[in-house]
């Protein structure tokens, strides 16, 4: 591959952003595992949500 890792993910991140319908300060506050855990098919995953992903969500919610 000619680009860079971070020329590519420059690319993608306002597409994932509009996919998701985050607002850009939800977006740019997210981490990378939050977005991974947002763009992953939740058919394919076969672990329910652990007390520590729920506790990181409701931390990091700004709605409440």
């Amino acid at each position: 591959m000619s680009d860079r890792f971070d020329a590519q993910v420059a690319r993608l991140l306002p597409l994932a952003a509009r996919a998701l319908g985050w607002a850009p300060d939800t977006f740019w506050s997210a981490t990378p595992a939050d977005l991974a855990m947002a763009l992953a098919d939740p058919a394919a995953s076969s672990s329910s949500l652990t007390r520590a992903e729920l506790d990181h969500l409701l931390e990091t919610d700004d709605h409440g």
